[in-house]
């Protein structure tokens, strides 16, 4: 499918990636009724809490947030605010130790927890059966749900009709090593500080299992990621993590109508998460990477940002169609004369 052509355009005064991330992250308030909230045990003796947004309609959407977010956070709740407004249902489901409340075991979660949002999938096709399931991830979430697809391939059609990715980090090694530029310091140490936190307290639980002398010295994913993140499930360290886990190596895979957003403005996002050239070779995946839009950003003037209005037009385009690939038509955008 040719990369497509975005009509995406910022309001005045807010074409530059730092404030497209920033303001909706500080300043955006999103009005929802309290959900639901369920949780669901794991084989291996945890749980995931997930946040149930409705649950009369045919539709339901499972949405992953991205790194140290959670369910309630505003990208989210915008999300499923303009999903239940055509119908859907939502199911926003917290990673390992998200939810406000430290999970058991001494995993966590990490970017390419796939098996865990399968969980969330099946708890959903079990509860309820005969709905159209659709999926929406965020940055960290995004890279889940794209490899969550890639590998289930063949095996996702007739149970997953479409799929929106927004920010995603489809290649983590070039991602940290943006985030580790002078220019995004500000945004990794936000990130490093309840990270670490994290840590902290999974210590007091599993003390000889983790050391964490000078653990309040990291300055980099790459030190977090290769002291933390890689041991702790199944890595050698954090190149290994990052080359194992990166979505971009498994878009060839997916069958099923996915949408993948990243603004080229993104601050987070190096040249490397912008897979033109699988987009363009794939009948499935539609890359739309607007000039502008930060990362989660895609502000616009209205109660909905441009972002939640384009996943539902594409998902519902996709259920319409059975879960086959939406021709251009159907998308309402035009192919990219780079592809």
């Amino acid at each position: 499918m040719p990369v497509l052509v975005s009509n995406y355009r910022p309001p005045p005064g807010l074409a530059n990636g730092h404030l497209q991330t920033v303001l909706p992250a500080l300043a955006r308030r999103v009005a929802m009724p309290p959900p639901l909230r369920r949780r669901v045990e794991t084989p291996d003796g945890d749980f995931l809490d997930l946040d149930l947004h409705g649950e009369g309609g045919r539709r339901v959407a499972i949405v992953s947030h991205g790194l140290e977010g959670d369910s309630r956070r505003a990208y989210v709740a915008g999300m499923a605010r303009c999903l239940r407004a055509a119908g859907w249902d939502v199911v926003a489901w917290n990673f390992r130790g998200c939810s406000g409340v430290s999970n058991r075991s001494l995993r966590s979660y990490h970017s390419g927890a796939s098996d865990d949002l399968g969980i969330v999938v099946d708890y959903v096709r079990a509860t309820w059966p005969r709905r159209e399931i659709a999926l929406v991830g965020f940055s960290l979430g995004g890279n889940v749900t794209l490899k969550y697809l890639g590998e289930q391939g063949d095996e996702a059609v007739g149970f997953i009709a479409g799929a929106v990715a927004v920010s995603v980090p489809c290649d983590l090694a070039g991602c940290a090593a943006r985030l580790e530029t002078r220019e995004n310091r500000f945004y990794l140490r936000r990130f490093l500080r309840t990270l670490v936190a994290k840590i902290e307290v999974k210590h007091l639980v599993y003390p000889e299992s983790l050391d964490v002398r000078g653990l309040r010295e990291i300055r980099t994913f790459t030190e977090f990621d290769t002291r933390f993140t890689a041991p702790l499930h199944g890595f050698v360290d954090a190149a290994d993590y990052w080359a194992r886990c990166s979505s971009r190596q498994f878009l060839g895979s997916i069958r099923v109508p996915t949408l993948l957003l990243n603004s080229r403005d993104d601050p987070f996002l190096s040249p490397s998460c912008f897979p033109d050239a699988e987009a363009a070779a794939s009948a499935w995946l539609h890359l739309e990477a607007p000039a502008h839009g930060g990362h989660v950003g895609f502000i616009r003037p209205a109660r909905e940002y441009w972002s939640e209005t384009r996943a539902r037009e594409f998902l519902e385009a996709a259920c319409d169609r059975g879960g086959s690939a939406p021709a251009l038509s159907d998308l309402g955008e035009r192919p990219s004369v780079r592809a």
